[in-house]
């Protein structure tokens, strides 16, 4: 199927007809839905990491929490002479 995916989108970049690829791709998905209901419907469950359980780290730079480090002044030190 993602091979399926990779040509069509090589199709497009070439400004191809890819109908009859895309039609093919529905059904596979088509029939991979139905293969899910039918495991669903025997009782199989899907185990493994839920995605939206975890948080995630933002990917964009922007969103990211900055340290912020405190300048020195010059001429001041933040140990106390005794």
């Amino acid at each position: 199927m993602l091979q399926l995916q990779q040509f069509i989108r090589s199709q497009v970049n070439q400004d191809l007809d890819c109908s009859e690829s895309s039609v093919r791709l529905m059904v596979m998905r088509t029939q991979m839905v139905g293969l899910i209901a039918q495991r669903a419907a025997i009782g199989g469950v899907q185990s493994g990491v839920d995605g939206a359980a975890r948080p995630r780290p933002a990917w964009r730079p922007e969103l990211r929490r900055k340290l912020v480090v405190p300048k020195q002044k010059p001429g001041r030190s933040r140990v106390l002479a005794c």
